[in-house]
């Protein structure tokens, strides 16, 4: 009767191939994680534009009038950086109008042609397209 060795394990090229598959894995998942992440961070800055947007129309039904300075319109600071800091966010008026601009800031620069979004008191946003779909 002949005793054969018999070990448990997995050998090198099984160790190697596992890794190589995980890296190419890797590579395919990633990309598509950090455009879903820099999209996530730009529905944020849209949904600030909304909400101050909301805010200014109110004011104007009190006051009959819009206003520059985000600290009217209940905001810690002029302008106003939104909470995950990706997006700071000002006001400009003219006479009857409002623009709100959000512009991107820290690693929300790289959302390539959606670094700014605005909006006016009659809801028009800019850039149209992709940048405000949902």
């Amino acid at each position: 009767m002949q005793k054969t060795n018999h070990y448990n394990g997995f050998t090198l090229i099984e160790l190697m191939i596992t890794v190589a598959i995980i890296g190419i894995l890797a590579a395919v998942v990633y990309p598509s994680y950090t455009s879903f992440v820099m999209r996530s961070d730009r529905s944020e800055g849209q949904r600030e534009l909304v909400r101050l947007a909301n805010l200014q129309e109110q004011l104007y039904t009190d006051s009959r009038a819009y206003t520059e300075d985000m600290k009217v319109l209940g905001m810690a600071a002029d302008p106003y950086i939104t909470e995950s800091k990706k997006y700071s966010i000002d006001a400009k008026v003219t006479g009857d109008t409002f623009i709100l601009t959000a512009t991107a800031k820290n690693s929300q620069t790289k959302d390539t042609g959606c670094t700014t979004l605005t909006i006016n008191e009659a809801g028009y946003k800019t850039p149209a397209g992709t940048c405000w779909e949902q």
